[in-house]
């Protein structure tokens, strides 16, 4: 009887020691994420896209306002008169690719647009890269004012290259050059093709709220219109970010964001807004 316990104890230790280097062994071999993680907290940063991407089979809804321009004053009750409102959805097909539909109030535009990754900043590759490819369609343009207008007409391209880097659990900087094509443009003031240069920034501040800054120079615009100029605020609340904006230019979607911007901030010229996203 004291053989067969001796040996059973022996063979408990044996297994005992033999399970600890098995797990031992799993743990030196398990993959670390070394990719940058929370560049940005936002889909966007203002309303330039960002380099965060929708996770595999998670639905965003996103509502987004700008108001009239502040310049109107009381009368206007500043802006808040003038409302456009923006809708959509953006669902992750994979965690590198995303789809999504909007409709805009401002000319009644609908936009669908693909985003995917390219390249993960980590300790071998110094920044997040990303495309991003939208279709704006313009259904506020009538058959009465335009008789010959076609469905082609209504089409505005967009492609860009996002560009961004996490210097510091505090600050992530963005690159966006864009090309912009216009199937239907005013031909003694407008070029069809459009090229801008944009830089935007996210400064955190506290664990739930970060400062964000955006600009963008088009090289070819007309003289009517500026470069659009944004800042805004995010916050964290649970499970959506609250974005607070002030910008120079009223449209949401990219094409009208950076090549029509109105305002003028050395005159009082802009917009206040907001972008609420929800994830599911």
């Amino acid at each position: 009887m004291k053989k067969i316990f001796l040996i059973a104890s022996f063979l408990i230790c044996l297994c005992a020691n033999a399970q600890e280097d098995l797990l031992s062994s799993l743990d030196s071999t398990q993959v670390v994420d070394k990719n940058a993680t929370a560049t940005f907290k936002g889909l966007q940063i203002i309303t330039l896209q960002s380099t965060k991407m929708a996770a595999k089979k998670e639905l965003y809804i996103v509502i987004s306002h700008r108001f009239g321009s502040v310049k109107g004053g009381i009368s206007e009750f500043f802006g808040f008169d003038d409302a456009t409102t923006k809708i959509g959805g953006i669902y992750g097909v994979t965690d590198w690719l995303s789809v999504s539909a909007s409709r805009h109030t401002l000319l009644k535009i609908y936009e669908t647009s693909l985003k995917y990754r390219l390249a993960r900043q980590n300790d071998k590759f110094p920044f997040d890269i990303v495309g991003y490819n939208t279709i704006d369609i313009n259904s506020g343009l009538k058959k009465d004012d335009y008789p010959k207008i076609e469905f082609s007409d209504r089409l505005t391209y967009v492609n860009q290259l996002l560009i961004s880097r996490k210097f510091s659990d505090k600050l992530s900087l963005e690159l966006v050059p864009s090309y912009i094509h216009k199937n239907l443009y005013n031909q003694d003031t407008e070029n069809d093709n459009q090229f801008t240069l944009s830089a935007g920034g996210r400064l955190k501040l506290t664990k739930r709220l970060s400062l964000n800054l955006e600009y963008g120079e088009n090289f070819n615009k007309p003289d009517f219109y500026n470069n659009p100029l944004s800042v805004g605020l995010d916050i964290e609340t649970g499970g959506h970010i609250f974005q607070l904006i002030f910008t120079n230019s009223q449209s949401m979607t990219e094409s009208g964001y950076l090549t029509n911007a109105t305002g003028d901030w050395g005159k009082g010229d802009f917009f206040f807004g907001f972008n609420l996203y929800r994830v599911f």
